[in-house]
Order: structure tokens, then sequence, then C-alpha cells
């Protein structure tokens, strides 16, 4: 009993050493028990756990699904709070799968794109349709106007009230983060790079 035990401890010991926290910049959607969902950001992971910031305090213990970009689905629950979120443990995941967590955490952590300003190597174009709306992470909504736009971001027409760089932004339905500013507005550097058919449907407001 005693050996079986202390064996049992030494793989979860390791099973923590194994998988370590990694600093990462992930952006998402969190939706909860009641079906209610809002944006998300990430900003310490391992295939275990995660802590994340987000508008709503939310109930301990309670499930949540993640919706990451890089990394998919995710089940999980609330397990602690922490200052403007709440971390996680995921559950409900394979070895195979954990091991396919830290190698995308790593990439994504080391990839000198997520560090890079706005990529200006794709051709900006101006929409015919220039209303969207700005959905900032504390729950804002703002009226905005596209300035223009390509696969890899977008320059939004903003007032006064305006999110600070570096801030996640939702526009239209596609996540991203302020990466320059400007005397008309803000330039938004999408999460993932679209296509001309993805930004037509998820770049104008609902």
């Amino acid at each position: 009993m005693y050996e079986g035990s202390t064996r049992i401890a030494r793989l979860k010991l390791r099973e923590r050493r194994r998988f370590q926290r990694v600093k990462v910049d992930i952006l998402g959607r969190c939706m909860f028990e009641d079906t209610s969902e809002c944006t998300c950001q990430v900003i310490d992971m391992s295939p275990g756990g995660a802590a994340i910031i987000v508008p709503d305090r939310r109930v301990l213990g309670e499930s949540v699904v993640l919706y990451l970009d890089h990394i998919g689905r995710l089940d999980a629950r609330i397990v602690r709070h922490m200052d403007k979120g709440f971390a996680v443990s995921i559950e409900g995941i394979s070895f195979k799968k954990r091991d396919k967590i830290a190698s995308q955490l790593i990439w994504i952590a080391n990839h000198k794109a997520l560090c890079l300003p706005e990529d200006r190597r794709h051709e900006r174009y101006v929409p015919d349709e220039k209303d969207t709306v700005l959905r900032l992470l504390d729950g804002r909504v703002i009226p905005s106007e596209l300035i223009d736009i390509s696969i890899s971001g977008a320059a939004v027409k903003v007032g006064d009230d305006r999110p600070d760089m570096g801030d996640c932004v939702v526009v239209g339905q596609l996540r991203g983060r302020v990466v320059r500013s400007f005397a008309e507005g803000i330039a938004v550097e999408f999460s993932i790079v679209q296509t001309k058919r993805s930004l037509s449907e998820y770049i104008l407001p609902n």
C-alpha cells in the first residue's frame, strides 16, 4: 500500500515537472455553464491549467469551455480567483493531447511573429462597408469605422474612448491586439491571418 502510494505521488510530481507554465499571450473565448460567453486572454498556460483574464468574475468550481486561438477547444474548471480573472485546470484530455499542447505552447512562446508589429506584407484595401464595432476585454462595445483592412489586420477609426497599445480587442468578430495608435484611430493585428472570404464574413458587425 505504502509503495503504491509513493509510486503514484512520484508519477504526479513527474507529471507536474514535465509540464511547466509558459508565459503566453493567447486570445480566445470562454463559454460558461449558463451558456454565456465572453472574450478572454490567457497570460500563462501549461497542458494542465491556465491563468485567464476575463471581464466577469465567476464561481469557483464552475465548468468552462475554452476556445483558444492556435490551441482549439478545451474543457476546464475554475480553481482559483486572481486579479482580473481566474485560473483553470484543464480536464479530460489524453497524454497525447497534453504533449501536443505542450509543443504548441513552446511554439507560441517563441514564435517571433507574435511579438512583431502589424504585418505590412499583406495588401491593404478600403472596404465598401466601413461600419463595424470594436469590443474590448472589459465588455465595452465601441461603434467604429474601418479605414482599411488586410488579411492580417485593420486600421480602425475611433474617438477619444480608445483602447491602449497592446489591449485585446475584437473587430467585428475577429480577435486581435492594438499595435499602433494614430490621430484618427488605432491599428489592430489579427490573432490569426485571415482569408479574404473570412474578412467579408467576420469583419462586419452582427
